[in-house]
């Protein structure tokens, strides 16, 4: 099941909408179900419209608790795997199938890296680059030892065989912003489930049409601090 996360993208939704049926016309196998973390902005709305099945929270809770969702209602109706996204426009649909593709082979985690050769990441800002490709790699090769090119990208497909392993639990009050992403990416590392990565595009939009929810620093500090914070056993 491919599940886009999304809050307020009214303007991009549309965009995003269009790209899910035009995947899902070329793989008529997979699910769909876009995770609407209590938009306001009227991005629901055209949710509602458009016919795909969603989730919607009936205010804002957190990135990590939509894909939480996102990630329980994929293990509760029996898919194998979900995919993670963003609902803003940045990741590519059509690109789902290389993820699945590196599943079939018998992979249990594998992320779409801008980075590796055949990646994109037009209209990324220069700060931004330096922080996705090299300080947040180290921090997590630093942590769990593991070397990837593009730590930060949401762009998941993971088997949920892996969220019935007792050792990692998604259910804790820390995990409500981008920490769940980074816990699940660090469980997936330590526990040494398979872990590999193909090409993929991370295009930011225009600024007109909301370049980014992430603010420099604070929001680093979002997704670094978990692997730090699991390494020392602060969280577990």
């Amino acid at each position: 099941v491919v599940s886009p996360v999304m809050y307020n993208e009214k303007g991009k939704t549309e965009r995003v909408i269009e790209r899910l049926k035009e995947m899902f016309r070329d793989h008529p196998g997979y699910a769909v179900r876009i995770v609407d973390d209590g938009s306001t902005d009227g991005s629901l709305d055209v949710i509602k419209e458009s016919g795909l099945p969603f989730l919607s929270h009936p205010k804002r809770m957190g990135v990590g608790v939509a894909v939480r969702d996102a990630i329980e209602a994929a293990v509760a109706d029996g898919s194998d795997v979900v995919v993670i996204m963003a609902g803003n426009d940045k990741d590519r649909p059509s690109e789902v199938p290389r993820l699945i593709g590196r599943i079939e082979e018998g992979f249990d985690f594998v992320i779409g890296s801008r980075f590796l050769p055949g990646g994109r990441y037009d209209n990324t800002p220069v700060y931004r680059i330096l922080a996705t490709r090299y300080l947040h790699p180290w921090v997590v090769r630093l942590t769990t030892g593991r070397k990837l090119t593009d730590t930060s990208t949401g762009f998941r497909a993971i088997r949920t065989k892996m969220f019935k392993d007792p050792e990692i639990r998604l259910r804790q009050d820390w995990l409500t912003e981008y920490d769940c992403e980074m816990y699940i990416l660090y469980k997936a590392a330590v526990r040494r489930y398979r872990i590999s990565e193909v090409p993929a595009s991370k295009i930011y939009p225009p600024h007109h049409l909301g370049y980014t929810k992430m603010k420099p620093f604070s929001g680093w500090w979002k997704m670094l601090r978990a692997f730090f914070w699991l390494r020392l056993g602060v969280r577990t």
